[in-house]
């Protein structure tokens, strides 16, 4: 079988389950969560990042003021990364296909909402933000990858994006992170709190 008729199944399957899941977009409950996601759509995600540095800053909280660095730098990158691939990848969201029966994925064509489907934003701002999180916070890892789960998983019953979409989207999210993290470790003298070690313990 050629690669490229494998990439077609998978492309098709990838459509066949979002439509699949695309029926239930008006349930209450897909709509509540789909609202609630919002809070990693780029403006809210980086002033909470940013708040949450501010706090610890002021607070004098430096595992605070380390989770909020981190998480602003991770969305950063994450925001640069995700854009030039929207920009240069054309795939129509679910929600133009189930609507309108237009489907379209190129590389080129409009840089617009609708045809920026690949990858997934949302996700790769909630991948980036609760890993990042998870630095200064160890233990609300868990509780991380499940946010980051429930906000990629939701995007495609509401019609925003594909599977694939969502994953690509969470490998954006992690490697952006991950950058952020060397960059950490190599900038020791930059960390919030190296000065203030009695009370990053306490924390």
């Amino acid at each position: 079988m050629d690669q490229s008729r494998i990439t077609s199944q998978v492309e098709q399957a990838d459509i066949e389950v979002t439509m699949e899941a695309t029926r239930h977009r008006d349930h209450p409950l897909v709509r509540t969560i789909g609202a609630l996601s919002e809070i990693t759509d780029q403006p809210p995600a980086f002033t909470g990042a940013a708040l949450a540095a501010l706090a610890g800053l002021l607070l004098n909280r430096p595992k605070l003021a380390e989770a909020g660095l981190r998480s602003f730098a991770a969305l950063g990158i994450a925001t640069l990364v995700k854009g030039t691939i929207k920009s240069s990848v054309t795939r129509t969201r679910p929600f133009m296909l189930r609507d309108k029966g237009h489907y379209d994925t190129r590389v080129g064509g409009p840089d617009d909402g609708p045809w920026n489907s690949f990858p997934s934003g949302h996700t790769a701002n909630a991948v980036a933000i609760a890993r990042a999180v998870s630095r200064a916070y160890p233990d609300t890892a868990p509780g991380g990858v499940a946010f980051a789960a429930v906000v990629g998983g939701i995007q495609i019953p509401r019609g925003s994006h594909y599977p694939l979409d969502v994953a690509a989207g969470a490998v954006v999210g992690l490697l952006s992170e991950k950058v952020v993290a060397i960059l950490w470790q190599r900038a020791p003298a930059a960390q919030p709190g190296c000065a203030s070690q009695p009370r990053a313990a306490a924390e």
